[in-house]
């Protein structure tokens, strides 16, 4: 799996999904449809933390019709009500996906919320 790094800003009073660009590929280099993985996110608060397994959070697929790069996206709702909840501060994004036999952990981005 490859990701899209990115730089991510929200406010602390929104709800909303954040999400991250996804492109899989197989060992022989062709694509291929992840969405049947499990795909989970992890926000973590300090560069030299790594994700427990309570800091795993769901996320749902979306396809990205007409994206060549990244073909697919994992999205987490983030805010009062979400998924997750975060207060003010940067957070790096973890993601994790549960494939068979893989479980591809990696850093995804940053996440400022305001």
């Amino acid at each position: 799996m490859h990701v899209g790094f990115s730089s991510i800003g929200i406010s602390q009073l929104s709800l909303e999904y954040v999400g991250i660009p996804v492109n899989a590929k197989n060992l022989d280099g062709s694509s291929f449809n992840p969405t049947g993985d499990t795909v989970q996110m992890a926000f973590m608060p300090q560069p030299t933390q790594v994700p427990q397994v309570s800091d795993w959070q769901s996320c749902i697929w979306a396809t990205m019709t007409g994206n060549i790069l990244y073909p697919y996206a994992a999205y987490c709702l983030i805010g009062p009500g979400g998924t997750i909840q975060l207060g003010i501060g940067t957070y790096i994004i973890y993601i994790k996906f549960t494939d068979s036999p893989g479980i591809p952990v990696q850093i995804a981005g940053q996440l400022q919320v305001a």
